[in-house]
């Protein structure tokens, strides 16, 4: 049994790309089975076409929180999607406005270009942000330029966070590594063989902007080079493992440098006895 079938919970999704009706597959959104009869909320429920920030996710799992609490259940967030989590829980930053124009030029220029201009303008936020992020660094100096100050003073200056609002408990799980890389590689592989090609397909077939965050998904890209006749279906899956396990490296780094408020543990068992205990200890 479930922890949320034992707190009478409803699981909330935290994950980003689980949020994509399109991406079934790719990003391994639980099925009938798995959902086990209980209600789960913010799955497959947004096209691909309409992109979902953190943002936008934190005000839809604000609402849903708030539903589950009122009917006097448990809502249980899953998910590794870390700045979804931290948006929820510490609001979200008021910049303002940036200039059409400034982000025009910015978003139209190479990287090693903005990285180089960010390192002039905001030089904490080139050293913290590996080079190849176009997404972050655009967003960083688009930001820097347009308002004249750094993105990370803007970023402590949030509102809306529901943290000290409701009674927190959870736990972030750290798998030995090596386990979880043998993991991901299979489970990518199993992917491919499901209908991940077809997804990937579909979504090509719909001519999306390859910016949208759907585009860029992990395997998305990689299978797309192999649809097009760039790679061979060996390359095709091994790149998915790679970016896969680059991935999950980086979610382990964020969260150990995170204060959430949330435990740690390394093996699902002693996290769901954790669970389990803190949930009774506050009467869920």
């Amino acid at each position: 049994m479930t922890f949320a079938q034992r707190t009478n919970g409803v699981i909330v999704n935290a994950d980003s790309a689980q949020v994509y009706a399109d991406l079934r597959v790719l990003s391994a959104r639980p099925g009938a089975e798995e959902m086990a009869g209980v209600e789960h909320r913010l799955f497959g429920h947004r096209d691909g076409a309409l992109a979902c920030s953190a943002a936008d996710w934190a005000v839809e799992a604000k609402a849903v929180i708030d539903e589950v609490h009122g009917r006097g259940q448990l809502p249980v967030l899953v998910g590794g999607t870390g700045l979804y989590l931290r948006t929820l829980l510490d609001g979200i930053a008021q910049v303002p406005p940036i200039d059409p124009a400034i982000r025009a030029e910015v978003r139209a220029a190479p990287v090693t270009d903005n990285q180089r201009r960010l390192a002039e303008h905001d030089p904490a936020a080139a050293a913290r942000l590996h080079a190849n992020d176009t997404t972050r660094i655009a967003r960083a100096l688009e930001v820097v330029l347009s308002t004249g100050s750094p993105l990370a003073s803007w970023q402590q200056r949030t509102l809306g966070g529901i943290r000290g609002e409701v009674a927190l408990f959870g736990t972030i799980l750290l798998p030995d590594p090596q386990l979880l890389a043998a993991r991901i590689d299979r489970r990518f592989a199993a992917m491919v063989e499901d209908r991940a090609l077809d997804e990937v397909s579909d979504l090509l077939a719909r001519g999306l902007s390859p910016t949208l965050p759907v585009m860029r998904a992990i395997g998305v890209p990689e299978i797309a080079r192999y649809l097009s006749g760039e790679t061979d279906r060996a390359t095709m899956v091994a790149a998915g493992q790679l970016a896969t396990r680059q991935y999950a490296k980086r979610q382990r780094t964020w969260f150990r440098g995170q204060e959430l408020g949330l435990d740690r543990e390394a093996d699902p068992d002693a996290a769901l006895r954790s669970l389990l205990a803190a949930a009774k200890e506050r009467g869920c």
